[in-house]
């Protein structure tokens, strides 16, 4: 196999696995080089509340509920809502200079486990939330909320 289609296949494999390289992170970025990993990761938090309000409008007029369902849907739209936790800052950076190598890795070792914990159990009150919700629709509206968290499940949504 000749070198042109060998760096070829090499180039196309990286491409595929996605391993391309991190944009470089600016002094004032506090996510210390760390990719994104989802287009509203870095989201301000107003915009993001904005989002899921205007999605979750939409989804209730298309849902058409009955007034015996008001109470479940609050119940469900409020725990849709962002939390607090979603704009937690990142250790400071003076601090983080302060610190040797292995004393870095460990303290965002440390940051890391303690966000995905949280994260983690934010999505398994969503998830909650929409199975009971879910059990309250009628078989059309079941319908209609399974085509709409489809849709979302295709554009990034969680």
């Amino acid at each position: 196999m000749n070198l042109a289609l060998k760096s070829l296949l090499a180039a196309a494999a990286l491409a595929a696995l996605g391993l391309t390289a991190p944009a470089q992170a600016s002094p004032k970025d506090e996510s210390f080089g760390m990719m994104e990993m989802h287009p509203t990761h870095h989201m301000k938090p107003e915009k993001m509340t904005g989002l899921v309000e205007r999605h979750l409008g939409q989804l209730k007029a298309k849902l058409r509920l009955g007034a015996s369902q008001e109470s479940a849907w609050t119940t469900f739209a409020t725990a849709m809502k962002p939390s607090a936790s979603m704009g937690v800052p990142h250790p400071e950076r003076a601090e983080m200079e302060k610190l040797t190598t292995p004393e870095r890795i460990d303290k965002m070792r440390a940051f890391r486990t303690q966000h995905h914990d949280t994260m983690l159990a934010e999505i398994n009150t969503r998830e909650e939330a929409a199975k009971t919700f879910y059990a309250t629709l009628s078989p059309e509206q079941k319908k209609t909320f399974d085509a709409e968290h489809a849709r979302m499940q295709r554009h990034g949504g969680h």
